[in-house]
């Protein structure tokens, strides 16, 4: 299945084990919650809908998209 970053799933469908928070804070437990699918393919969740829709790129996707995180591009979402 080719799956890019514009496509998304039920994370039911992708299964319980293997989620890890891997960015949370001091937001009430509404964490970013990531697993590693087969593929090469990452999908995101929202942790406080573990059933609901899951975000799913492919790690090359997903590796340009922290590249610009790191780098300053979202940081207009920040009021910066």
């Amino acid at each position: 299945m080719n799956e890019s970053a514009q496509s998304h799933a039920s994370a039911r469908e992708l299964g319980t084990e293997g989620w890890h928070k891997p960015w949370s804070g001091q937001n009430g437990g509404a964490c970013l919650e990531a697993k590693k699918l087969s593929g090469q393919r990452v999908a995101l969740r929202q942790s406080t809908d573990p059933d609901g829709p899951a975000l799913v790129w492919s790690s090359d996707e997903f590796a340009a998209f922290l590249e610009g995180v790191k780098s300053g591009e979202a940081d207009f979402l920040l009021g910066c």
